[in-house]
Order: C-alpha cells, then sequence, then structure tokens
C-alpha cells in the first residue's frame, strides 16, 4: 500500500513571534504503524523540502517511545528533509492520504490550492483519507462535486476550542476548527480535552489531538484493508 503523508511548512505562530510547524507524535506514530504495516510512505509539504517541526512538539514532555524513535532513524529524518512538493504529487499515485496536525496547517494547508484539489480528489475517487488536530481545517474550502461543503452532513472530529483555549492561542490562530468545520455543516463531536477520540464516517478519518494520532493510523489501516478487500 502507498500513503502520501501531507506536512505544513509554515513555522510562524502567527505574530508572536514563535515558531510552530507540524506536531512531531502526530507524525512519529502513524509513520511507524504504516512502516511497520508494510507500507511504502512518501511525505509531502507545500513548498517541498524541510518540513517545520514545531519546537513545543519535542519538549520532553511531550516526547513518546515513537517520537524518539523517529529522531534515531536515519531514513526517517531523511524524508523530513526532503518532503516532495505537494503540487507534483497526484492521488492517483496513492492508496490514501494522511495528514497530520500542528498549528501549521492552519495558515498553508487550509488555504493551498494543491491540497485542497488533492482532498476533493481523493474523496472522488473512493480513497481513505484521515486527518488529526489542527489538519482537519485543512477541509474548510474543500467542496462537493455540486459545490457545496465537503464536510456538510458529515461526522468528524478535530482540535477543540477548549483545547486551543487550554494552549492560550485562541487569539493567535488565523480561526477555530470546531468553529470553522461546524459553520461549514459538519457533525462535529468531541471527547474531553487532549482525550484520545477518532471519528470515522464512511472513508473520512478524524482525530481529535495529538493521542488520537496513532489510533487514527490503526483504524486507517484497518480501512484500507476492508476497502482492498
Amino acid at each position: 500500500m502507498k500513503v502520501l503523508i501531507v506536512l505544513t511548512s509554515h513555522d510562524q505562530l502567527g505574530d508572536t513571534g514563535r515558531k510552530t510547524g507540524f506536531w512531531l507524535e502526530e507524525l512519529a506514530a502513524p509513520y511507524y504503524h504504516f512502516k511497520d504495516a508494510g507500507w511504502e510512505i512518501t511525505l509531502a509539504s507545500p513548498k517541498g523540502g524541510r518540513a517545520p517541526l514545531d519546537p513545543k512538539s519535542n519538549e520532553e514532555r511531550f516526547k513518546t517511545d515513537q517520537t524518539r524513535r523517529f529522531e534515531a532513524d536515519a531514513d526517517a529524518e531523511g524524508q523530513l528533509d526532503q518532503t516532495v512538493r505537494l503540487e507534483s504529487v497526484s492521488a492517483d499515485d496513492f492508496d490514501t492520504v494522511f495528514y497530520p496536525g500542528g498549528h501549521g496547517p492552519l495558515w498553508d494547508l487550509a488555504e493551498d490550492e494543491a491540497s485542497i484539489r488533492l482532498i476533493e480528489r481523493i474523496v472522488d475517487t473512493g480513497k481513505p483519507l484521515a486527518m488529526v488536530c489542527h489538519a482537519p481545517g485543512a477541509l474548510r474550502h474543500a467542496k462537493k462535486p455540486d459545490g457545496t461543503p465537503l464536510v456538510a452532513g458529515r461526522e468528524l472530529t478535530g482540535f477543540t476550542d477548549s483545547e486551543e483555549e487550554a494552549m492560550g492561542l485562541t487569539k493567535v490562530v488565523p480561526f477555530l476548527v470546531e468553529d470553522e468545520l461546524i459553520a461549514k455543516g459538519a457533525d462535529f463531536s468531541k471527547a474531553g480535552d487532549f482525550e484520545s477520540y477518532v471519528v470515522t464516517d464512511g472513508l473520512l478519518i478524524t482525530g481529535q489531538n495529538p493521542a488520537s494520532s496513532g489510533p487514527a493510523a490503526l483504524e486507517l489501516i484497518a480501512l484500507v484493508g476492508k476497502s482492498a478487500a
């Protein structure tokens, strides 16, 4: 199986002067679930090259066995150094797509035309799509063939308003994931702050937060298996 993992290229946390990017656990946990399943992994980002890591996600309190495994993995780090440009990839070349979060996607992937086209194509061709934490915000401009919001009437989750409030960033981010998806007609549900929570609606899988990234990847593996059967 071939999976495309789409990472952010955005590294500025609004006008705070602080750095952001992708959240390490949200890449590392799925990466090794996919690798251990024997999948072929391609990393992509809007700008290509090294995708920026949110430095906060690499603080000791947020490290996991999988993040440590990733940092010690020369092949994985090499892939991260050389992500392909998102506009150069085709959804038709992959069996499924996974979007890790971090705050970065709110600025670039949510507005990126190549990302929007990729999402719409994956859904239109009946392939599974998984997104976790802030990454479901990248669905905000995606549309169905009839022009209505892709998320309208879909059950999903994502980083919640209360979790953003706990991070102290509700006034910094360009939009709140929960509010935006609800405004687009999504049936948004959630668990407690920072608890693992995954929602599967047909071939769309969404996870609420970093703790949900591994479980969302395992759900995607199971779903791809069923789709291929």
